[in-house]
């Protein structure tokens, strides 16, 4: 059986760097620096590797929502009127990100990060070339989702890659920055796409998308280097064996079961997460309800914009930079807050990885906020900068689950954080390509003041997730063991 204390086992036996070979054939890490060891590489190489995997989040959700101020021109090119389904087109990418990983995850967690980085980057950048030449808009709807799938790689081996890389309390500032990717990409890339489709066309929106899919691509296949323990144990056994001629040479942490029964297993774990852990169920469905609404503000500010105020497509795109700012003032406050509590856990000897959920306390009240403020402003038709100032609040609320979930996920599974990331990819990608279908018939109904108000009042069951794992959090790591 393999639980969340067994990983954190696993994980003290990396940073803790015990003697090469141990108790006769077993390869471990050197003392006391093995240069080949991701946590003890030069800090300017941890970086590196931590900007590229951001990088590839980032140029991930760039993808999902660059498209959205220029529905109407899409809808216009292919002479379908309904509103849905050019949301669905541009939604329907999420569902690419959320089935993604279900199947990459496991992949990294027995061939390593770099391979499912690489290939999956070269078919991003494939599928982006189809999305700029369709000639139907189903034909668009299906290679975005395609496009979506293969888009995953970077969100599915990035938590893995930090904790690979980085100790836990390194993991914090790493996760918010990792973090930063898949939340202002979508905010910058509807700016772009407003301007570039006003100017140019909507097919030139995704030919924007190509070449950062081929730069991308360039990037990872030449500077990243492999992250995963095992992996790097593995080769470094073989070539010790090599130069030993010692065939009885064996990894610490080798598989001990065949290549076929770990890929089974490996492909089921992030589903047997999600449905039989409640401390990846519980905070991944509080995070996918705010991502849902994060995508639906992505997927109807800007029309909104437009009908309420007259915005044009390029105008409409700017409407996205308060959700940014929030977004990037919330990194830092959670960020900072988030290491100097697992500091000073670890120095009184009462750290546990629940300290890391804290900040979500603030989360659920400070998005209620924000959508009541951006709802009835907008409704009213206040000066626009009113309701810009509503999501921005909302931005920081989102913050407040974002980054302390993901390094909570990190710190419990760590070998297997790339599965856990993965379960919870799935979950918010689901909601947050579902959600947005519904935003124009809600607010048909109810308007955009009790619209957003209803969507408000929903967050607030999130609420008592902090109090609840901080009392109940160990016990439920150990009373729902899962064999991985």
């Amino acid at each position: 059986m393999v639980t969340s204390e067994s990983s954190d086992k696993a994980e003290k036996v990396a940073v803790t760097l015990e003697e090469n070979i141990a108790n006769g054939n077993i390869v471990e890490w050197s003392l006391p620096h093995d240069p080949e060891n991701p946590l003890q590489w030069p800090r300017s190489r941890k970086i590196g590797t931590l900007l590229i995997v951001s990088t590839g989040g980032l140029i991930s959700f760039l993808g999902s929502s660059m498209l959205s101020p220029a529905v109407d021109l899409v809808l216009a090119d292919f002479h379908e009127t309904n509103i849905t389904l050019g949301v669905f087109a541009v939604s329907v990418y999420l569902l690419g990100l959320a089935l993604g990983p279900l199947v990459l995850s496991g992949i990294s967690e027995v061939y390593g990060r770099a391979i499912v980085f690489n290939v999956c980057n070269v078919l991003f950048l494939i599928f982006s070339i189809a999305t700029a030449v369709p000639t139907s808009l189903g034909m668009l709807i299906a290679f975005r989702l395609l496009m979506g799938l293969a888009a995953s790689a970077p969100v599915t081996v990035g938590g893995g890659t930090i904790a690979d890389v980085f100790v836990p309390a390194e993991r914090g500032r790493a996760t918010s920055i990792y973090a930063l990717g898949p939340i202002i990409g979508p905010v910058l890339a509807p700016i772009a796409g407003g301007y570039l489709a006003e100017a140019k066309g909507w097919r030139w929106v995704n030919w924007l998308t190509v070449i950062l899919a081929g730069f991308l691509t360039i990037l990872t296949f030449t500077c990243f280097r492999e992250t995963y323990h095992p992996v790097l144990l593995e080769r470094k056994t073989r070539r010790l064996r090599k130069e030993t001629n010692n065939q009885s040479l064996e990894s610490k942490l080798a598989r001990k079961t065949t290549l076929g029964r770990a890929m089974r297993f490996a492909l089921i774990r992030p589903l047997k997460m999600l449905f039989r852990s409640p401390v990846v169920l519980l905070p991944c469905l509080a995070l996918a309800l705010i991502i849902g609404y994060l995508f639906l503000l992505f997927s109807t500010m800007a029309t909104v914009f437009q009908q309420q105020y007259g915005f044009s497509e390029g105008l409409s795109g700017l409407v996205y930079i308060g959700i940014g700012v929030g977004n990037l003032l919330g990194t830092y406050l959670f960020a900072i807050s988030s290491d100097r509590a697992v500091k000073k856990a670890s120095e009184r000897g009462t750290l546990k990885p629940e300290v890391r959920l804290v900040p979500v306390s603030f989360g659920g009240p400070l998005v209620c906020i924000g959508f009541i403020w951006y709802g009835w402003t907008i409704h009213q038709r206040t000066h626009w900068i009113l309701p810009i100032i509503g999501t921005g609040i909302f931005g920081v609320g989102v913050m407040a689950f974002v980054m302390p979930i993901t390094t909570y996920l990190i710190d419990v599974w760590k070998w297997h954080a790339a599965s856990a990331i993965g379960a919870n990819n799935f979950s918010r990608s689901i909601l947050g390509a579902v959600i947005p279908l519904v935003a124009f018939k809600l607010y048909d109904r109810l308007g955009l003041g009790w619209g957003n108000s209803l969507l408000a009042f929903i967050s607030l069951i999130t609420a008592p997730l902090p109090w609840l794992f901080t009392k109940y959090g160990e016990y439920l790591r150990t009373r729902f063991p899962l064999e991985l």
